[in-house]
């Protein structure tokens, strides 16, 4: 719904007719939602919603056990599609109708972030962002950690952008044959007892074939640490406001990704890029140790990178089982991308975050009490936190 236009009403029995996966919709106060196409990418599962359908859903979203944050809100806004109506008197409608503006004129900095404003956005979502948001300069900071829940195009021309997308499962049909390949190679090469470690030296000593299971996943950790730099140092520096390029390649790495978190085309890397990285570092490796030995290592990091891909993939689209490890990378990852940006770097794993002091904390809660206006039996909408205004 357009911020200009005037809600539409509904009767609380037409709002709890919607409790289904087909048509979900919560309230917050007499503000109603329909949250249908948000159930499958919620970090908490879709039970957790359904199991609100139709109900006031504010002290859920004060927490605990989670204090939703002010991205997450302005995201909710997305699906505002009216109010209730509780009487159905024109008075009444007239009622909230004011009350509506009023809040979104001086208490609700969430409401005014709904949707993407095609007039009064620092960019224009009708042309290609790549080459625009180059120009925002100091602005770009905030703007970017503002995320949208709508396709981006990044190049006018065809080519480049289909070059720019790929669907999930293009990472194991590319990378996963040659996981297996390399694995076969490594195993019969190290069999034939000939690849020894530090061969020129009085201390050189024989890489056995059994090893490679202990070598392949030395690889797999190894890729962690890549992971979680990677992440941190490149795909989260913070351009300088006056540099056109690095705000441009900062975007076109991973701005893009945090923009639009939920653009399912763009989730995974593309191959015919990642292989020239994965080439580098199959390079590196294979000039640094005896072949076979470097080629494990590599192997094992290869899989550690699809394993990756598939993990990151499954966060912002899978639905986990409660209280499984992929539910709290999950909710972690959520953290990062809605609250924590300058923490949270791991992603296939948090182990990282932890040497480096980039744990993301966890939230503590403090009794809120609040002050409910008793309209025909129901909460009046009232701004739970205050916040910062949008950037547009």
């Amino acid at each position: 719904m357009s911020p200009s236009e005037s809600p539409r009403f509904f009767s609380e029995k037409e709002v709890a007719n919607h409790s289904t996966k087909n048509s979900c919709w919560v309230l917050t106060g007499t503000r109603i939602y329909d949250v249908t196409g948000f159930l499958r990418i919620h970090p908490g599962g879709e039970a957790l919603i359904l199991s609100r359908s139709g109900n006031d859903i504010r002290m859920e979203m004060a927490g605990p056990p989670h204090r939703h944050s002010e991205n997450a809100r302005r995201w909710m806004e997305q699906y505002y599609i009216g109010e209730l109506d509780t009487d159905g008197s024109a008075d009444e409608i007239q009622t909230a109708r004011e009350r509506k503006k009023t809040v979104d004129e001086e208490t609700s900095p969430i409401s005014k972030c709904s949707q993407v404003n095609l007039d009064t956005d620092l960019v224009d979502w009708r042309k290609p962002l790549a080459w625009q948001v180059g120009n925002l300069g100091e602005k770009y900071e905030t703007w970017v950690h503002q995320p949208v829940n709508r396709p981006i195009r990044l190049f006018g021309n065809e080519f480049m952008e289909a070059s720019t997308k790929t669907s999930w499962y293009m990472v194991p049909a590319v990378w996963m044959p040659l996981v297996f390949y390399l694995s076969w190679y490594c195993y019969t090469t190290l069999a034939q007892e000939t690849t020894r470690l530090f061969a020129s030296t009085d201390y050189s000593f024989l890489v056995h074939k059994y090893s490679f299971p202990l070598i392949f996943v030395m690889g797999m950790v190894t890729w962690t640490f890549i992971e979680y730099c990677v992440h941190r140092f490149v795909f989260h520096m913070r351009p300088p406001a006056h540099n056109y390029y690095l705000i441009t390649i900062h975007f076109l790495l991973h701005g893009q990704h945090h923009k639009s978190p939920y653009d399912g085309s763009r989730l995974v890397f593309p191959p015919c890029l990642a292989s020239v990285v994965i080439g580098s570092f199959y390079l590196l490796l294979t000039k640094s140790f005896p072949e076979a030995l470097g080629v494990s290592l590599f192997v094992g990091g290869l899989f550690g990178y699809v394993v990756y891909d598939m993990i990151h993939y499954y966060l912002h689209y899978g639905s986990p089982q409660k209280n499984s490890y992929l539910y709290s990378l999950k909710a972690y990852h959520v953290k990062h991308h809605f609250e924590n940006q300058r923490a949270g770097f791991g992603i296939s794993t948090t182990l990282w975050d932890y040497p480096f002091n980039t744990l993301i904390p966890e939230q503590t809660f403090q009794k809120t009490q609040l002050t409910l206006l008793s309209t025909g039996g129901r909460p009046s909408p009232i701004p739970l936190r205050p916040g910062n205004q949008p950037l547009q």
